[in-house]
């Protein structure tokens, strides 16, 4: 699974990697996590407010840090 964290470096940004990393590892899953930080990057895939979440291409989240009930749910999918 590859999951990309859209964002310029902020302490929600931060925080959203750290929790995606804790569950998948929680829960044994092989995940990929990238941080994508260049803004033109960013808008490219359509997220306008950061944090943004990117999981095998598919833009699941934008703005806020998700949940851990969220989150759970996208690895478990």
């Amino acid at each position: 699974m590859d999951i990309k964290v859209l964002g310029t470096g902020c302490a929600n940004c931060k925080t959203t990697i750290a929790l995606i990393d804790q569950i998948a590892k929680a829960k044994g899953l092989p995940v990929t996590i990238s941080k994508v930080e260049e803004l033109r990057d960013i808008i490219g895939y359509g997220v306008m407010s950061t944090p943004g979440v990117v999981i095998d291409g598919k833009v699941v989240h934008a703005g806020g840090v998700p949940s851990r009930d969220k989150i759970e749910q996208w690895l478990t999918a």
